[in-house]
């Protein structure tokens, strides 16, 4: 019988964090799942470490990516989904920790037959985890997302990490990720899942922990490596052109995009966000205008902050 839960990490050169990451799947209390472990094609001791797992649990599957996908996280992960057998789909990382109640509840909320995915609490933690904090009472809140959140979603007011969502199989039938980018696969993916009017809920409690160091893809965006800040401004692009093509281009989004745009020179991002638009040549007027006085903008709302602290 297929299992009800296919778990896919990808992996790349991680055999120091793996077979805890791992661990810790095991370790759940649902155990109606499969695990696919793709490897992007590390040259590490992965496969060693990971022999005596496969060995003793057949529920690890482990596979190398073929050509037929590109190389990177998001390639990676394509070829686990179409691997995957289960009615649910959670994309786990390979160095991170899962809380051992993940599945079980995240497979309860999408019991309801009207939710497609359970977006969770995923916290953050350096150097060795501690497993005393796990809180495993079942009293939670929840609540609904939607397309009606995209603003949210997109501006990261509402955040969609990679390994904090478990989602019905059904949701990636027409959605897989976009195999060219480097960074804000996820985000771009999810967006385009969530504004394709798939229904979710989300839960306030924390099931995930990720691990944080300087060599994870966000990691290496915040020290500004030009693949992930390039690969972000075209996750941007891909974003605008699908919400223009679904006609939800909100004019808060569009302005918050074209805000973020500033800090994207680089990549000419503000003239390839207004490619995108089908919009009259007075409206882009409008938008260039906008744009051009930004810097002067940010420098006086940057004041009246000062201002209003010493006020404080």
């Amino acid at each position: 019988m297929s299992p009800k839960v296919s778990i896919i990490v990808a992996t790349y050169n991680r055999a120091n964090f793996i077979v805890e990451a791992l661990q810790s799947i095991q370790s759940q209390v649902f155990n109606d799942w499969e695990c696919i472990i793709i490897d992007d094609g590390g040259t590490d001791n992965t496969i060693e470490v990971l022999t005596p797992i496969l060995q003793k649990d057949n529920r690890f599957r482990y596979f190398k990516r073929t050509d037929n996908y590109q190389k990177g996280l998001p390639g990676s992960r394509n070829y686990g989904l179409d691997l995957a057998q289960g009615d649910y789909i959670i994309f786990f990382d390979d160095d991170d920790i899962a809380h051992p109640q993940n599945l079980e509840l995240c497979v309860h909320e999408l019991a309801d037959p009207a939710i497609s995915f359970c977006r969770y609490i995923r916290n953050v933690f350096t150097g060795d985890f501690d497993y005393t904090i796990f809180d495993f009472s079942k009293s939670y809140t929840s609540f609904d997302i939607g397309k009606k959140d995209i603003y949210r979603i997109l501006t990261n007011e509402l955040q969609f990490n990679s390994c904090a969502v478990m989602w019905k199989k059904v949701c990636f039938v027409e959605n897989k990720f976009e195999e060219s980018l480097m960074y804000a696969e996820e985000w771009e993916l999810y967006s385009r899942i969530i504004t394709s009017g798939f229904k979710g809920v989300s839960i306030s409690k924390t099931l995930f922990y990720g691990r944080k160091h300087p060599n994870s893809n966000t990691g290496e965006f915040y020290q500004n490596n030009p693949t992930r800040r390039s690969s972000f401004a075209m996750a941007i692009i891909l974003v605008v052109s699908d919400l223009e093509r679904k006609r939800i281009l909100s004019k808060l989004i569009l302005r918050y995009f074209i805000t973020r745009s500033i800090e994207f020179k680089e990549y000419d991002l503000f003239c390839r966000i207004i490619t995108e638009l089908k919009i009259s040549l007075l409206e882009k007027l409008k938008w260039y205008f906008f744009y051009m006085l930004l810097p002067l903008r940010l420098i006086i709302y940057r004041i009246k902050k000062r201002i209003n602290r010493k006020k404080t």
